[in-house]
């Protein structure tokens, strides 16, 4: 697999650990967006698209987030202990949607998506700098005849 474009689009608040979004082209093929770039304490890491777990109520089936505590269609009070833990005992609140399967992959990913995200913070700071357009139409569909 080769990494054949990052895009990242800074992000302006300040204060936040969110330092960017970003969207991967693997291969000239596969796009995979809404990477994030956090600022941690041992310097920028990457995190995987990702969607929020939910369940349904025992009693009207409606759709809820873990960590509520009453159902948000009917009122009824909601399990607590409803939420699976991952291996290190944390609560399981969101599921990755696409993810490197082994470590040698996100290694691959991370230190190419750190390095454009510096280079475009370096871009960032010169004057008449214009941002990234994430959605400027990227790939090509081709159209479908019947």
């Amino acid at each position: 697999m080769q990494i054949s474009e990052v895009r990242v689009k800074l992000i302006e608040n300040k204060d936040d650990r969110l330092k960017a979004f970003c969207s991967v082209t693997m291969d000239n093929e596969f796009v995979v967006r809404d990477i994030k770039i956090i600022e941690g304490t041992n310097g920028y890491f990457v995190a995987m698209p990702s969607r929020k777990m939910s369940d349904h109520c025992d009693k009207c089936g409606g759709k809820n987030h873990l960590r509520a505590k009453f159902c948000n269609n009917c009122g009824a009070a909601l399990a607590e202990d409803r939420v699976r833990k991952d291996v290190k005992g944390r609560m399981k609140l969101h599921a990755d949607i696409a993810h490197p399967i082994n470590a040698d992959c996100r290694k691959k990913i991370q230190e190419k998506v750190v390095a454009a995200f510096k280079e475009e913070l370096d871009r960032s700071r010169q004057p008449g700098y214009k941002p990234v357009d994430m959605d400027e139409p990227d790939d090509e569909i081709p159209e479908v005849v019947t």
